[in-house]
């Protein structure tokens, strides 16, 4: 009776307290672990309830179902073992969180990625066209993040023509669609145009996701290539495209 009251004990609190220890490393609550022994060291956690995050806690994400957690694993699992754990490291990304109808502000969002914390949150309900794509886009956001000195804007703001300009953020403009054009004129897609580091992490995305190759006969997506390759090979010259 006494072992039994004990085995009780220990199924009673081990969930608690795996989502404590959870939450004491990335602040985010209502999580639990879906895959920690990986190729890379990438720790997989899902959200097992709906959370909220951020200081008017205006971050919201919502638990997805098993089956579409399942499919979605092996797809962000098989884009994200690209990165090396020694690359990985040096970025300053660990843990994936996984959750659907992700938005901010009411803004819905294909990830949020935060450095300081190692983690990127990843929306797998997002459009399934771009969605291996964009994971590749949300992960260089954690490189600029980590690497400002080596991605300068001012630099990348000269391969564009003169009269081009930027908005000054990804939510004050209406240039949001993902799809890639055929024909360029400097930049992959209408998002790419919305900040200097949306157009950064759509043209690593694309170099990411061999499905969309670059068009190396636009003078300027040839200088905008280099540089993110040339950058990226400073943070580790093992890396492979």
């Amino acid at each position: 009776m006494i072992l039994f009251r004990v085995i009780l004990l220990f199924f009673i609190f081990i969930s608690p307290l795996k989502a404590n220890s959870i939450y004491n490393l990335i602040k985010i609550p209502n999580l639990e672990i879906y895959e920690i022994n990986t190729k890379n060291k990438l720790k997989y956690f899902y959200a097992s309830s709906s959370f909220r995050l951020g200081v008017e806690k205006n971050i919201i994400c919502s638990n997805p179902d098993k089956k579409t957690l399942n499919e979605k694993y092996e797809i962000i699992n098989k884009n994200l073992n690209k990165y090396s754990t020694n690359f990985l490291k040096k970025i300053n990304l660990k843990y994936i969180v996984m959750c659907e109808n992700l938005s901010i502000s009411g803004i819905g969002t294909a990830g949020i990625p935060d450095n300081i914390m190692k983690t990127l949150i990843i929306d797998i309900k997002f459009d399934k066209n771009y969605f291996e794509r964009v994971i590749h886009h949300e992960v260089f956001h954690i490189i600029n993040d980590s690497h400002k000195k080596l991605f300068n804007e001012n630099d990348w703001i000269r391969f564009n023509n003169k009269n081009f300009k930027y908005s000054e953020c990804s939510t004050c403009t209406k240039k949001l669609r993902l799809d890639t054009y055929k024909e360029t004129d400097g930049f992959l897609t209408e998002y790419s145009q919305s900040t200097v580091s949306e157009d950064m992490a759509e043209v690593f995305s694309h170099l990411m996701f061999k499905a969309n190759k670059i068009n190396t006969d636009d003078p300027i997506l040839k200088k905008k290539e280099n540089f993110i390759k040339t950058n990226i090979l400073k943070i580790d010259n093992t890396f492979k495209f």
